[in-house]
């Protein structure tokens, strides 16, 4: 079982790096399940339309996460009622519309549950994520409920998400952190068998601050008058994102590849 998840997809130029190359990725590596998170996916490098959601579903994604941007397109809070394939984070307020987490069917005919958790720390306010993690923990199990699991923990701190991979090690396929916008290089499965990367990056323009602008946000950390409101960085972007070969016996990792194409990072695919 080949899973794919890529990282938040920073504007139209992430855009665009994921509808041109996202389907020769999923072919070219026999990919069974993708997952990408689109929280950054609007013009303005933050929120999701429902246009955007179905480019992405069209480009081969199966599931789209997201985080603490997911409601700044507000068509999102209507149609994320509809659209199952699209979560939100499991630990936003009770009410919140939407679901954060799903099982869904992968190529191979198997059940991938994916959960979309939020950090606390620096983060908006939401619900305890170590407590929503447990009880999800007590509902989906592997080789249960699903044949797979794979939690996606939208995050600013490297602790958190730390924490978050021991909690699920052995009990989840694969861990991965969103939200910074910078790949790590801590890739590896643990030792109960769990993937696990801190941070996979985003699928944007480098040449940038976390997929902002360079320019302007240089001019707003000098207090420079002339800045303005943050805008996305529209040179190339780069795919960043995380490959896991799983057993299909025990649902557990075997192996983990980065996924590094285009742009300006050093490509690893």
């Amino acid at each position: 079982m080949n899973i794919l998840l890529l990282g938040d997809i920073m504007g139209p130029s992430g855009r665009k790096a994921i509808i041109e190359k996202l389907p020769k990725i999923i072919k070219k590596k026999k990919i069974d399940f993708t997952i990408v998170n689109g929280e950054n996916a609007g013009d303005l490098g933050v929120g999701i339309t429902e246009k955007i959601f179905h480019d992405f579903l069209n480009a081969g994604a199966d599931v789209v996460t997201t985080g603490n941007h997911v409601w700044d397109e507000k068509e999102a809070m209507e149609f994320i009622t509809k659209e199952k394939r699209l979560l939100r984070p499991q630990n936003l307020t009770i009410g919140s519309p939407g679901n954060g987490y799903g099982i869904f069917n992968s190529k191979n005919k198997k059940k991938v549950a994916v959960i979309n958790l939020m950090g606390n720390v620096f983060m908006k306010k939401c619900d305890d994520v170590f407590e929503e993690a447990k009880k999800f923990i007590q509902t989906i199990q592997l080789k249960k409920e699903a044949d797979f699991i794979v939690v996606d923990m939208h995050g600013e701190i490297t602790s958190e998400k730390m924490a978050m991979g021991y909690l699920f090690d052995g009990k989840a396929t694969l861990v991965v952190g969103t939200h910074t916008h910078v790949p790590t290089s801590d890739h590896r499965v643990m030792e109960k068998g769990t993937a696990y990367q801190t941070d996979i990056g985003m699928c944007g323009d480098y040449k940038s601050v976390i997929g902002m602008n360079r320019d302007n946000s240089l001019k707003k950390f000098l207090k420079d008058s002339s800045a303005e409101n943050h805008f996305p960085a529209l040179g190339e972007a780069t795919i960043s994102g995380l490959l896991v070969t799983a057993d299909d016996e025990t649902g557990l990792a075997k192996k983990v590849q980065p996924i590094i194409l285009g742009g300006s990072l050093q490509e690893r695919i």
